[in-house]
C-alpha cells in the first residue's frame, strides 16, 4: 500500500509542475507588458515637457527681440536721421558701369612744305597748327608718309548712387592711351608703348559737378561724325579742364581753371602763364526738341602774365538741326577777345606782349558746318567745312604767326554690326601766316572702331 502511494507522489509533483509553469509564464508576460506601457507613457510625458520648454524659450526670445527692436526705434527717433545704407555700388540704389572703345587709325598724309614732325599729335589727327609752312623759295620735295596707331582707344568707369533721400551721385573717370611713351622703348621701333592719359575725372551731386571734364563753353552735341579724332579742329571750341559747375534746367554755369597763352613780342616765341587769380567764368543756355538743339554760351576771362593783366570775353553759338529722318546739319560759330587756347588746340594765343611787357588780348573767330546723311541702317556719310581767323597785330606778333586756317573733309562710315564702325575719310587742310605764306595737308584716313 505504501509503495503504491510512494510511486504516485512523483507523478503528482510532475503534473502539478506542468500545470503551474504555463500560468507562471503567463504572469511574467503581463508584467512586462504593463512595464512597457508605463515606460511609453513616461516617454510621452517627457516629450511633452520638452516641447513645452521649447515653446517657452521661443516666446522668451521673441519677447526679447521685440524689446530690442522697440529700443532701436526709440533711439532712431531720438537721434538725427542718418543714411541707412553705405554709399556703395553693391547696395540698393547703387550701380557700376564701364565702357569704351578700341580704335585703330591708319592714314596716309601728304604735306606741301615738309613732313609733320614724328611724335607730334598732328601725325595722328588733324591739328592745323602743325601743318608745315616753309620759308619763301624753300619748299621741300616731300613724299607722302603713312602712320598707324591705336592710342586713341579709351575706357571709362562710372559709379552711380541714389540715396534714401533721393540725392543722386555719380563718380566718373575716363582715360585713353594718347599719353606718349612711358619709357625709352615706347616708340615705333619696338613696343609702341603709350602712357594712360586722364580725360575726365569728376563727381556729380544732383545739379553740381566738380572735377575735370569738358568746358561748359563747349557744345559737344554739335560735333560732326568724323573718322579723325576731331576733324573740325580749326573752328571748334575744345578744352577739358578742372571746374565747378551748376546746372538747372537749360542753364549751366561754371568756374574753370584759368591759364594764359602768350605770344612773345615780335613772335619770338610763346609761353603759358599760371599767374591768374580769377577763374574763367562761363554760362550756357540750351534748348532741345524733335528738331534738334540750339545753345548759346558766354565766357569772361582774366589774363595775367607776371604783374601784367588784361581781360577778354567770347560767345559761342552751336547746335544741330534735323532735316527729316536721315539728314542733319551741325554747326558752331565762335567769336571773342582771347579765344586762343579754347579754339583749334591753341593755334592762336590769348594775348600778345608789347615792347614794354604789357599784354593785349587777341580777337579770334571760328566756325564749322557739317552735313550728315544716313544712307541706310549700316551706312552714313558726312561733308564738313571748318575755319578759323585771328586779328593779329603784326607790329606786336610779327609776321610768322598763323593768321587763318581752313579744312574740308568727306567720309563714309559703315557699321556691319552694332558697335562696329569701319570708316574712310579724305581731307584737305591749309594754314596761312600773316606774311601770306601757306602750307597745306592732304590726308586719307581709315579707322576700325569697336565700342563696348
Amino acid at each position: 500500500m505504501s509503495t503504491r502511494i510512494a510511486r504516485k507522489r512523483p507523478l503528482v509533483a510532475a503534473l502539478t509542475l506542468a500545470l503551474a509553469l504555463p500560468g507562471f509564464a503567463h504572469a511574467q508576460t503581463a508584467k512586462e507588458i504593463e512595464l512597457e506601457a508605463r515606460v511609453a507613457e513616461l516617454e510621452k510625458m517627457v516629450q511633452q515637457l520638452v516641447q513645452q520648454q521649447g515653446v517657452q524659450q521661443q516666446a522668451i526670445q521673441e519677447q526679447a527681440a521685440q524689446q530690442q527692436a522697440a529700443q532701436q526705434v526709440a533711439q532712431t527717433a531720438a537721434a538725427p536721421k542718418a543714411q541707412s545704407t553705405p554709399i556703395l555700388t553693391g547696395t540698393p540704389g547703387g550701380a557700376f558701369s564701364y565702357g569704351g572703345f578700341i580704335k585703330l587709325d591708319a592714314m596716309v598724309t601728304d604735306t606741301s612744305d615738309g613732313q609733320i614732325a614724328e611724335g607730334s599729335a598732328g601725325r595722328m589727327f588733324y591739328v592745323p597748327s602743325t601743318i608745315p609752312v616753309a620759308a619763301d623759295g624753300a619748299e621741300p620735295d616731300v613724299d607722302p608718309y603713312t602712320d598707324f596707331g591705336a592710342q586713341f582707344s579709351r575706357f571709362w568707369f562710372a559709379a552711380d548712387y541714389t540715396s534714401d533721400d533721393g540725392d543722386k551721385f555719380r563718380g566718373y573717370i575716363e582715360a585713353d592711351l594718347f599719353g606718349g611713351g612711358s619709357n625709352n622703348l615706347g616708340n615705333e621701333l619696338s613696343t609702341n608703348t603709350h602712357g594712360i592719359t586722364i580725360r575726365h575725372a569728376y563727381v556729380t551731386w544732383n545739379n553740381w559737378l566738380a572735377g575735370q571734364t569738358w568746358t561748359n563753353f563747349q557744345d559737344l552735341g554739335s560735333l560732326p561724325d568724323t573718322v579723325d579724332f576731331l576733324g573740325v579742329t580749326d573752328g571748334t571750341i575744345f578744352v577739358r579742364q578742372a571746374q565747378v559747375r551748376y546746372t538747372s534746367g537749360p542753364w549751366s554755369f561754371s568756374l574753370e581753371n584759368p591759364q594764359t597763352l602768350v605770344t612773345d613780342y615780335q613772335g619770338t616765341g610763346r609761353h603759358t602763364s599760371g599767374d591768374n587769380v580769377m577763374p574763367d567764368v562761363t554760362g550756357r543756355w540750351t534748348t532741345k526738341g524733335d528738331w534738334g538743339h540750339f545753345s548759346v554760351a558766354g565766357m569772361l576771362r582774366q589774363f595775367k602774365d607776371g604783374d601784367e593783366t588784361a581781360t577778354g570775353g567770347a560767345l559761342s553759338v552751336a547746335g544741330r538741326f534735323n532735316i527729316g529722318d536721315n539728314d542733319d546739319i551741325r554747326y558752331m560759330v565762335n567769336a571773342g577777345s582771347g579765344l586762343g587756347r579754347y579754339m583749334a588746340f591753341g593755334m592762336g594765343t590769348d594775348v600778345v606782349a608789347d615792347a614794354d611787357g604789357d599784354i593785349d588780348a587777341i580777337t579770334g573767330y571760328g566756325m564749322f558746318a557739317g552735313w550728315r546723311h544716313v544712307f541706310g541702317p549700316k551706312l552714313r556719310g558726312n561733308l564738313i567745312y571748318s575755319a578759323a581767323h585771328y586779328d593779329n597785330d603784326p607790329s606786336l606778333t610779327g609776321y610768322g604767326v598763323t593768321e587763318r586756317s581752313q579744312s574740308l573733309r568727306a567720309n563714309l562710315i559703315y557699321s556691319p554690326f552694332p558697335k562696329l564702325d569701319i570708316g574712310a575719310e579724305v581731307s584737305y587742310g591749309q594754314r596761312s601766316l600773316e606774311d601770306d605764306r601757306e602750307g597745306d595737308l592732304k590726308r586719307f584716313h581709315t579707322t576700325v572702331k569697336y565700342s563696348f
